[in-house]
């Protein structure tokens, strides 16, 4: 493979960036075609008009996640690139109009009764939609009448989803200083963050205390947005009659309160472990404290040799050995430079996928420095990327997966690069260092996570009182984070509910526990994976073609053959990273 370009190609879906022609003329027709749904009516006792009805519907939702995601890529590649702003906030009122154009649909079906509705369901036309249309008929029945849920999604736009907005700005402006080989630099956040991967404890530290502060100095203006999410959200949830803050989360994510108790549980038997491993890994690195920024300290020699073309290569062998298919896919991405992967200022922290509904393709979002948890980030992100392509000749409204299953394949093609890479290692030191990547893997999900979730559930009791002040915020997180980690750390963060963009997204409440549920449901398929063996992918594409037609407990039982209320699969999941654990404290006493 000759070596690959790390930025990515955006010009084949709308040329010329956010002065696109194109995408001005494809914005507008949408907008048309929505204002054309939402004076339109249909008859709900004919067949042919619903099978109309929602072909166009499905165009508009389609042409909408096309025109999105390219905006997004924009907005995340270039964080002052004022126009793509712009563009998110038109994309707010298409998004906007279409869910009016959705909740007339909703009212539509619940004006059919029972047996009616059944009886259309079951028609050759509807069928492939039965599903999710059965489940925004139930979910809507859970809602206030449709005229209040129009009105909530048309204020939504320049409140809920404009605050969300309002903090994407303050993200994008922040500048970390650092010096570098006498050369005075200014990091974007995503910059800074590889830092703390670095071998030398002083850089790691020193860049700690930049970050903190620059957090620290936006974290009035960030609490303000939060507190502004977190009332709309439960004002919304009181005139909705919903007295539980996990009722959406727990709805959009397709699994029971049940089965979210019961992989909690899981992960708090098997979290001592973990314990164990960072104080070993403290030791080795030959630490008085162990601190937050620690964690991603390389153990071993084969951090930080990783070249973008040698990462390709890497993910796409490992891939190959249970995942033939995957690797092609992957193969096809990199050379069509899916990723933008480029080490440089302007661009915005974290990593994210988007597909392109329309046109048939991902993008890859990532800031490549060449270290192990780049190579993790990489897998992962194709991992969804996979799950798009899989799944693309579905109707788009099949195609609505939830968190919880989207993070499950992006865990799981990241375990599959990580097993291989384990079990090839040359040398133990090798295989130190390769464990220690996925047990800072294993430190995430049970531990981070989980802090999240509490930090979150935690900051909902209190702003159900009132708004809440950064230094309570700060306190919030610290004790979520010290419960979580079991006080495995001697330094926590406390503004990481400022730095983490999660806790502002509108879209997804409570995007935290998917991440855990994902890598244990992967786990379970990890572990299916390798007792199969090569005829294992076709059973994989088939749960992968399910997961937007079917809950998350009715699809474990019918390609895994578990129940997810059960403990035994959770434990059994568990027991994976528990057994990695165990490997790395025998290799390194």
């Amino acid at each position: 493979m000759d070596d690959l370009m790390p930025v990515w190609e955006l010009e084949s879906i709308f040329p010329g960036g956010s002065g696109s022609a194109e995408l001005e003329r494809w914005l507008a027709g949408l907008a048309e075609e929505l204002a054309a749904l939402q004076k339109s009516t249909f008859s709900s006792g004919s067949t042919a008009q619903w099978q109309q009805r929602l072909e166009r519907i499905q165009d508009a939702a389609a042409r909408l996640s096309e025109a999105a995601a390219f905006v997004s890529c924009l907005c995340a590649q270039d964080v002052q690139d004022d126009r793509a702003r712009l563009l998110n906030g038109r994309l707010e009122q298409l998004r906007a109009a279409l869910g009016g154009v959705m909740t007339a649909l909703d009212e539509k079906m619940l004006e059919l009764g029972d047996d009616r509705w059944r009886r259309l369901l079951e028609q050759p036309e509807i069928a492939p939609l039965a599903f999710p249309l059965a489940e925004r008929r139930n979910n809507a029945r859970k809602k206030m009448a449709a005229f209040q849920e129009k009105l909530v999604v048309d204020l939504a736009v320049d409140g809920y989803h404009g605050w969300s907005n309002q903090y994407n700005l303050i993200a994008g402006r922040i500048r970390i200083p650092w010096e570098q080989q006498g050369r005075q630099l200014l990091l974007s956040t995503g910059q800074a963050a590889n830092y703390f991967a670095d071998p030398d404890p002083a850089v790691r530290a020193a860049m700690a205390e930049r970050w903190v502060r620059a957090w620290a100095d936006e974290a009035e203006l960030c609490a303000s947005v939060l507190n502004h999410l977190g009332g709309f959200r439960l004002n919304l949830y009181r005139h909705r009659g919903w007295d539980d803050i996990l009722e959406e989360p727990l709805t959009d994510n397709r699994i029971s309160g049940e089965t979210l108790k019961v992989m909690w549980a899981a992960v708090e038997q098997n979290r001592d472990i973990l314990r164990e491993y960072l104080r070993r890994k403290q030791g080795l690195l030959g630490l008085q404290e162990l601190s937050w920024f620690d964690l991603d300290a390389p153990l071993g020699k084969v951090s930080g040799e990783y070249t973008y073309t040698r990462a390709c290569r890497f993910v796409m062998e490992q891939l190959a050995v249970l995942c033939p298919k995957m690797a092609h896919f992957c193969a096809t991405a990199f050379q069509k430079r899916w990723v933008e992967g480029e080490d440089r200022p302007g661009k915005r922290a974290g990593a994210f996928c988007s597909s392109f509904p329309v046109s048939g393709q991902s993008r890859v979002f990532m800031t490549f420095a060449g270290t192990p948890a780049n190579l993790s980030t990489l897998a992962h992100e194709m991992g969804h990327a996979y799950h798009h392509q899989v799944i693309a000749d579905l109707p788009f409204l099949a195609r609505r997966y939830p968190m919880s299953v989207a993070e499950s394949a992006s865990t799981f093609a990241e375990m599959v690069v990580a097993d291989a890479a384990v079990r090839r290692a040359a040398t133990p030191e090798v295989k130190i260092a390769l464990l220690d990547g996925k047990l800072k893997n294993g430190v995430s999900y049970f531990m981070d996570i989980e802090s999240r979730f509490l930090f979150e559930s935690a900051f909902y009791e209190k702003r159900s009182s009132g708004p809440v002040g950064v230094a309570e915020l700060n306190r919030l997180m610290l004790a979520a984070q010290d419960k979580a980690y079991r006080g495995s750390f001697d330094r926590y963060q406390p503004y990481f509910w400022a730095s983490k963009l999660h806790f502002y997204l509108t879209r997804a409440p409570f995007y935290n526990f998917p991440y855990t549920f994902g890598y244990l449901f992967s786990a379970g398929i990890f572990a299916l994976a390798r007792e199969t063996g090569s005829a294992f992918e076709e059973r994989y594409i088939d749960l992968l073609r399910d997961t937007g037609r079917m809950s998350v407990e009715d699809l474990a039982a019918k390609h895994l053959g578990v129940d997810l209320s059960r403990p035994t699969f959770w434990q059994r999941a568990a027991a994976v990273t528990a057994a990695d654990a165990a490997e790395f404290l025998q290799l390194t006493e």
